[in-house]
């Protein structure tokens, strides 16, 4: 999934004449924040080595990268779901389990998006055992396709160098950095939110880690304006790609989920 986003990038720079680097992989360890991020990896990034001089260049590899990973995502999570087995692979795993009223729905709990709860409901067949979504790392097709999801809604952020900034911008010019600033501000709300929980204040749509991925984001948003491309009027973006950009839009929504990673005591 990680290759076939970053690859996107890299066949887009590659036909747009812009010097680029393969992809590289940043690994990262499974067991450090208590497993909290079990997936092993950080992602994977390639490094342009020339400038991008066009706002359709800018365009074609900030969206091509997304796309191709949601696309290699939906057919993962279409396969998990269509070969879905039964409960008792579930107690191979949690013996503890057997004999049990329900499932429990404690530990790590990966959050819920339109689209997973959509290709869950057509794909999975009649009367299967669906795993609750702290199980979800137990099945690896379903949780290549949730992470693929995950990256792909957390990479069309709108702001900064991240590929939603960069076709946000190409679509918009100037007026994306509103954009970038309701959204950053959207986030911080997100984030604090997350805290009330630990004040005895229950609440469901607010997660921690949205206020620390939007003080990061700040430094994306001042690098964009040091090194975002000159935008000439003979280059403007044509229908094809506003359509794009917009199915873009529509990925973002329907990939996003408030709440991505918790943890549940009960």
């Amino acid at each position: 999934m990680l290759l076939s986003h970053e690859m996107g990038h890299y066949l887009a720079a590659v036909r747009n004449k812009v010097a680029a680097t393969l992809p590289y992989f940043l690994p990262f360890p499974s067991f450090l924040f208590f497993g909290f991020f079990p997936f092993g990896t950080l992602g994977a990034v390639i490094r342009l080595q020339s400038s991008v001089t066009s706002r359709r260049a800018l365009f074609d590899i900030g969206a091509t990268g997304p796309i191709a990973g949601f696309v290699v995502s939906v057919i993962f999570l279409i396969i998990g779901f269509v070969n879905l087995p039964p409960i008792d692979y579930l107690y191979t795993i949690h013996p503890e389990y057997v004999g049990l009223d329900r499932i429990p729905t404690e530990g790590l709990t990966f959050g819920t998006s339109l689209l997973y709860n959509f290709l869950a409901a057509v794909f999975s067949p009649k009367g299967a055992f669906i795993p609750p979504m702290n199980e979800v790392y137990h099945y690896p097709f379903l949780c290549v396709g949730w992470f693929g999801l995950f990256v792909t809604a957390m990479n069309l952020l709108p702001i900064g160098q991240l590929d939603g900034g960069h076709i946000v911008y190409a679509m918009f010019g100037e007026i994306y950095h509103r954009i970038a600033q309701g959204t950053l501000i959207g986030l911080m709300v997100l984030g604090t939110l997350g805290f009330l929980p630990l004040f005895g204040i229950p609440f469901a749509y607010g997660w921690t880690g949205w206020l620390f991925w939007a003080i990061l984001l700040v430094f994306f948003m001042r690098g964009l304006r040091q090194h975002r491309p000159s935008l000439s009027d003979d280059s403007q973006l044509d229908n094809p790609r506003l359509i794009v950009g917009w199915i873009c839009v529509c990925i973002f929504l329907i990939s996003f989920s408030l709440v991505p990673l918790s943890l549940e005591f009960k």
